[in-house]
């Protein structure tokens, strides 16, 4: 629990969902990081497990069904002119059935996959952290 009138980072999950070597990227529309791609995710809700609020978030925000998912890498994001600070725990897959939809278009309002070699600019701090490590796997 925060004590009051001290601020703590926030505690955030991701999902970097594949098919093959494309990334499943989402447009933000809102802070932090409004205008930039983003994976999937979102905040870790208390007596959540990481791994859960992952899948929930993923499932929330895109409408996929998600399986089998392992971790990735842990991000932390320290964004001085937002007044954010995110330690997140990022996880990977490719268990995923359905199609992408705009669940959330007022957050969220637009989708695509993306080469990892050719992703949009500019990618979220969360996002680029990622990237990296898939790159490294």
């Amino acid at each position: 629990m925060a004590v009051p009138g001290i601020d703590v980072p926030g505690l955030g999950c991701g999902l970097a969902i594949l098919r093959g070597r494309r990334l499943l990227l989402y447009h933000r529309t809102r802070p932090p990081e409004a205008g930039h791609w983003n994976i999937v995710g979102g905040k870790i809700d208390h007596m959540e497990r990481a791994v859960d609020s992952a899948r929930r978030e993923a499932c929330e925000e895109t409408g996929l069904s998600i399986g089998a998912v392992d971790f990735l890498c842990l991000s932390e994001q320290i964004l001085a002119e937002e007044n954010q600070h995110w330690l997140s725990l990022i996880y990977v897959t490719e268990d995923i059935s359905g199609e992408p939809r705009v669940m959330e278009p007022d957050r969220l309002p637009e989708f695509g996959w993306f080469a990892l070699d050719a992703l949009p600019s500019p990618l979220s701090r969360f996002a680029a952290d990622a990237v990296r490590a898939l790159s490294a796997r």
